[in-house]
């Protein structure tokens, strides 16, 4: 169960643009915390990219980093 989950679209009619972007963080099995990155077309399966940090402060930050490079981009957070 994740213990942070964001979920960001994009969606743009006139370009035929409807994305989607998930930041999570996860425990592991071994007690660290995990970042969870999802994306792709809205309807799609996507992709997934894990990276793990010993520290939970540390999952966090980079979580914060990503949210705001996707916010950058035109990603809205979806309520």
């Amino acid at each position: 169960m994740p213990l942070l989950h964001i979920l960001l679209e994009r969606i743009d009619p006139a370009q035929n643009m409807a994305r989607y972007y998930v930041l999570s963080i996860e425990p592991t099995l071994f007690g660290d915390s995990a970042l969870v990155r999802e994306w792709g077309r809205i309807g799609s399966s996507g992709q997934r990219r894990s990276e793990l940090f010993q520290q939970p402060n540390d999952a966090h930050l980079a979580l914060d980093t990503w949210l705001k490079r996707k916010r950058q981009r035109g990603y809205q957070q979806r309520q």
